[in-house]
């Protein structure tokens, strides 16, 4: 695990910020790529003077939002039907996308409706696929990129802090990474409910 981490921090010295956008991008759009490998490293670049913390922040919400912008439109414009069909492919698993894994997420939107754009930012597996079915959907995309940032950058964030505290521990780093995942998660799952019961309350679509 350290070596994994030290070829990051060094993509991360080589490439700076424009590194973390790419990374970040790769991580959110279809090909599965874990996000605690990329803003963990950068920012304890920046706890030692190499990097500046907030744009660490924006790059990692930046590349976030361009990975989910392009799933939202390869869904949008290819459709439920090849997108599943893609991922049943056998090249697909080199990627390690299912078709379990995009039907868990669009079990998730269709479930809490498009703020699940935001929360489920937050939730393992759901995170990097969530913007799939806001495509199949055709949601308001102003609407899927302000959710999609606001979700981003409050994962970003708690990496970042983790990274910059703990970077130099990785046995801490995983540690508070595990639990506070856990706990933004059921955050998160708490904010959906809530939601979901006022717009039920007032009579509202659980989509909009």
């Amino acid at each position: 695990m350290t070596e994994f981490i030290n070829f990051f921090l060094s993509i991360s010295q080589d490439m700076g910020y424009g590194g973390v956008v790419l990374l970040m991008a790769v991580e959110s759009s279809f090909i599965p790529f874990p996000s605690e490998v990329v803003i963990p490293p950068a920012a304890y670049l920046a706890s030692q003077g190499e990097m500046n913390i907030f744009f660490v922040i924006l790059a990692g919400v930046i590349g976030s939002l361009i990975g989910a912008v392009i799933n939202y439109w390869l869904a949008f414009y290819l459709g439920r039907i090849l997108i599943y069909k893609i991922a049943d492919h056998r090249f697909s698993r080199f990627l390690m996308i299912n078709s379990a894994k995009i039907k868990k997420s669009e079990d998730f939107f269709l479930r809490y409706g498009n703020v699940s754009t935001l929360v489920g930012r937050l939730v393992p597996v759901v995170r990097q696929l969530i913007s799939l079915p806001a495509g199949f959907a055709g949601m308001n995309f102003k609407n899927f990129c302000f959710y999609t940032t606001l979700g981003s950058a409050v994962w970003v964030t708690i990496l970042a802090i983790l990274g910059y505290a703990f970077g130099s521990n990785q046995e801490l780093l995983a540690r508070y990474y595990k639990e506070i995942s856990w706990f933004f998660v059921a955050l998160g799952l708490l904010a959906v409910i809530i939601i979901f019961i006022k717009k039920r309350k007032n009579g509202e679509p659980p989509n909009s």
